[in-house]
């Protein structure tokens, strides 16, 4: 598990530095908007009381708190199930990123009441109106990682076992 933590303490402390860079440091919650590269990146501040995309968003303290123990419930479960193995170097990396992920926006709602998401990437002539962050990222690839290399031990006792 010390692949998994290790990763977990840097996507946390990437996700909470660019944060605090960006929103408190630039002041993208009072400029709103910095293009970065024209067209394409740009820092447009966005609190996500919700769930991805602003799903089942809601200025509910209730809502918030929800939240909160379901992200914190959810990242126990997978540490948990991580641990049965050890060995899968791949799992236990996406769970360090899913974990790590979790826990910057737990802290977002801890801190703000709500998530800080600001990076938005827009490509040829489409314009994208969601914006993300670091920890959501992290979610993805752990969510991702977990998919593809995690609960896929197998053990043969022989030529033909087919267990």
């Amino acid at each position: 598990m010390r692949l998994a933590t290790t990763i977990a303490a840097l996507v946390f402390a990437a996700d909470q530095a660019s944060k605090w860079y960006v929103v408190a440091g630039l002041g993208l919650d009072e400029r709103f908007f910095i293009e970065v590269i024209p067209g394409i990146f740009s820092l447009s501040m966005a609190w996500n009381r919700g769930i991805n995309f602003g799903l089942f968003a809601s200025d509910s303290d209730a809502t918030r708190w929800v939240l909160i123990v379901l992200a914190l419930a959810i990242s126990g479960w997978v540490w948990l199930w991580a641990r049965r193995q050890r060995d899968n170097r791949l799992m236990q990396a996406s769970t360090g990123f899913l974990v790590g992920g979790a826990l910057g926006n737990v802290t977002d709602r801890l801190t703000w009441g709500a998530v800080a998401d600001f990076i938005n990437v827009t490509c040829c002539g489409i314009v994208n109106p969601y914006a993300f962050n670091l920890a959501d990222a992290a979610i993805f690839i752990g969510a991702i990682g977990l998919i593809l290399f995690g609960g896929r031990k197998t053990t043969r006792d022989g030529p033909g076992d087919m267990r």
